[in-house]
């Protein structure tokens, strides 16, 4: 009986010590517990991981992009004041952030900083119409997995329309709900 005991034990510690090691990683995700004004840019990126694109700004300030895609749902920016503090964390694939993407006015750079770079395996061209197409996927209001669409004219880099759609690639062709 107290091998049992002991053996149960083991696996309970090892569950708990699994538990925590995949909270810890998805803090690390987000940047959870990092605060504004304490932590620094070298305790950003040693807890969030390199990030695939980086603006310095003419204040000194900085700008980070984390995309958490293709899986993933979800594009953090950081923002580091001049002191190389951390200002902000701010979560990026939603409607209000796509919405200030103005047809016929926002280029590759500006959609890039105010939404961080598109799923790789996603982008396309398409000669017939000179377009270049970049794709995001996030949850929508209705937390289910959707897609976000940005349509460039190659030839000029600007805008003609972004929309949004359900990702169809659930069973029966629903979209899969995101489970927030």
């Amino acid at each position: 009986m107290v091998e049992m005991n002991t053996e149960w034990s083991r696996w309970q510690y090892l569950l708990a010590v699994l538990g925590v090691s995949l909270l810890s990683a998805c803090a690390g995700y987000r940047g959870w517990g990092l605060q504004p004004g304490v932590t620094t840019l070298p305790e950003v990126v040693a807890t969030m991981g390199t990030p695939a694109l980086r603006w310095k700004n003419a204040d000194g300030s900085e700008q980070l992009a984390y995309p958490r895609g293709p899986a993933g749902t979800q594009t953090f920016m950081v923002f580091i004041a001049p002191d190389g503090r951390l200002q902000q964390i701010e979560a990026v694939l939603d409607m209000e952030h796509f919405a200030r993407i103005e047809p016929g006015k926002s280029d590759q750079e500006s959609v890039l900083r105010l939404i961080g770079p598109p799923a790789p395996q996603w982008t396309a061209y398409f000669k017939e119409r000179d377009e270049l197409v970049w794709e995001w996927q996030f949850c929508d209001a209705w937390n289910q997995l959707a897609r976000f669409d940005v349509l460039f004219d190659a030839t000029t880099g600007i805008v003609r329309t972004s929309y949004q759609r359900q990702a169809l690639m659930g069973a029966n062709g629903v979209a899969p709900f995101c489970g927030h």
